[in-house]
């Protein structure tokens, strides 16, 4: 009996131990991979790192607004017709044209997006003087790194542009 006694005891205390390590670990990694939390929010980091005067900091917001004002309806049909792709799984005698179809239909939404986002880029950017522009580059080619990393927390979402 005290050998059992014993036994639970380290496996206790070995537990115990595992999961304090474990705890230690996520936090740690949660504190060094946060961007907001290490350079504030993206807009901020970016108005500070180019050093923007005010009027270029108002028009950066406005182009920023406009940009996901006008790209949020295509998230949320983008989000639509994944609800219904993946509804379709509940029948067992769907075709795979149908579920090619709205697949089409989501990659052409996420087209539009693309482009956008490239014509939103362009627009960012001409307001932008030489060095600033360099920089700008820079900063985004960076962002996209991280974006596109699979090595770390931060992905594009469906929430773009929520708070």
């Amino acid at each position: 009996m005290k050998s059992s006694n014993r036994m639970l005891t380290i496996a206790v205390v070995l537990l115990l131990l595992i999961n304090v390590l474990l705890v230690s670990m996520m936090l740690w990694k949660k504190n060094n991979s946060n961007f907001d939390r290490d350079k504030g929010n993206p807009t901020d980091f970016i108005a500070k790192e180019l050093g923007l005067n005010d009027q270029q900091k108002a028009d950066f917001k406005k182009l920023k607004d406009d940009h996901f004002t006008s790209i949020k309806p295509l998230f949320d049909s983008i989000r639509t017709l994944k609800k219904a792709m993946f509804d379709l799984m509940r029948n067992e005698n769907v075709s795979d044209s149908s579920v090619t179809k709205i697949s089409d239909l989501i990659a052409e939404q996420q087209a539009k997006i693309d482009i956008d986002a490239v014509k939103h880029f362009r627009e960012v950017r001409a307001m932008f003087s030489g060095d600033q522009q360099i920089k700008y580059d820079s900063l985004i080619g960076k962002m996209m790194k991280r974006r596109w990393s699979s090595s770390n927390g931060w992905k594009g979402n469906d929430s773009i542009g929520k708070k």
